[in-house]
């Protein structure tokens, strides 16, 4: 939905049912991933993808029919046979598609939503995509309070609603969107029902400490891959917006400072690149001992070897220092601070869905692994 959300906002200011197809399973090598969206107006306009390609024409398709009869459809897209015209996915996918009608009756949270996804604030959308419930019955779930029900009308009702109201929360912390399965009255052994939650976590950050050519281009690329960008030096003339453009934030702090009274979850991205003990050696003392899912170092091997020697004696396990990827970046031959932030964004993606990092023609099975 993020992605055609200025569309999908400007049509519902309408008060017309538009249609919107959203990717509630994936299989195999499946092209885009859950959450992924395509919304078709109430005049044929088409916004987003669901597929990058393969099936958009038939999701058009019925997204009409669905704007026409008021029901929401789950639709299966898999393999497409010898026929070149045939629907299906020629990676060799599976996908499950919701489609359904929206309009202001139909989803009168709406507005609500989408301001927090426009001002990074957490919500998460739980739709019933199969089993025993109503198709695409709806619950909109804040970390504080909840609103709509996912069997409107049944005595179950408050119990499926609170069972799912803790589990997107718990995937709202984590950033993680996807199907869970429940029994009818929300029991979590069972999987009779399954419910879509669609989580708006605010984006990860990226912490580039050191103002340096680098810094800027590895904003640049992290901006790019999602990332709410801060770069943080303590030397104010190098420490400016204007030479860090891409950069959500700039801060003008000591580096250890700034991190020791930052909040860092799993999905906090940190990049050293001072290359200079005085500020890298205290800033991993205490990023290495934070939960966040990866600590990269700037600096050639001698570098390395010589802050490792530094961390050990500030007190670091040997647990704690393995967390740390110095060099940083992959393999790549980088030299250049644009091929260096590729190599990191490489990295970063590599770490994300725990891929290979090798060339893709060397290796077989699934392109598309999944989650970790």
């Amino acid at each position: 939905m993020r992605d055609v959300l200025d569309d999908i906002t400007a049509w519902y200011r309408e008060g017309r049912t538009f249609g919107l197809a959203t990717v509630v399973g994936t299989f195999r090598s499946a092209p885009r991933p859950p959450g992924a969206a395509m919304a078709v107006s109430p005049d044929g306009e088409a916004a987003g993808s669901v597929s990058g390609g393969c099936v958009e024409g038939a999701v058009y398709e019925l997204a009409q029919q669905v704007m026409a009869t008021g029901v929401p459809v789950v639709r299966r897209y898999g393999v497409s046979d010898d026929d070149a015209f045939a629907v299906g996915l020629t990676c060799g996918g599976i996908l499950d598609v919701l489609v359904e009608p929206v309009a202001p009756a139909t989803f009168p949270e709406f507005p609500e939503v989408a301001a927090a996804i426009r001002e990074r604030r957490p919500v998460a959308v739980a739709t019933v995509v199969a089993g025993p419930g109503r198709i695409g019955a709806r619950r909109v779930v804040w970390p504080d309070r909840a609103a709509g029900s996912l069997a409107p009308g049944e005595p179950h009702a408050a119990r499926l609603d609170a069972a799912v109201d803790d589990d997107a929360r718990g995937m709202l912390a984590q950033g993680l969107t996807g199907p869970r399965h429940y029994g009818p009255e929300g029991e979590r052994r069972r999987d009779e029902l399954t419910v879509f939650v669609h989580s708006f976590a605010p984006p990860p950050r990226l912490l580039v400490f050191g103002a340096i050519d680098f810094a800027a281009a590895v904003a640049r690329v992290g901006k790019f891959l999602g990332y709410h960008v801060t770069v943080c030096d303590a030397r104010p003339v190098f420490a400016t917006p204007k030479r860090f453009p891409d950069a959500d934030e700039v801060v003008v702090k000591w580096p250890h400072k700034y991190l020791a009274d930052t909040e860092i979850d799993g999905r906090t991205a940190i990049c050293v690149l001072t290359h200079d003990p005085k500020f890298d050696v205290p800033v991993l003392e205490i990023a290495l001992r934070t939960p966040a899912g990866y600590v990269g170092a700037m600096g050639s091997r001698r570098t390395h070897d010589d802050r490792k020697r530094r961390l050990r004696e500030a007190g670091l396990t040997d647990a704690e220092l393995s967390r740390l990827r110095s060099p940083i970046g992959l393999d790549l031959g980088a030299r250049t601070p644009e091929e260096t932030a590729v190599s990191i964004a490489a990295e970063l993606v590599q770490l994300r869905w725990g891929g290979s990092g090798r060339p893709l023609t060397d290796t077989t099975g699934r392109i598309h692994g999944d989650h970790p």
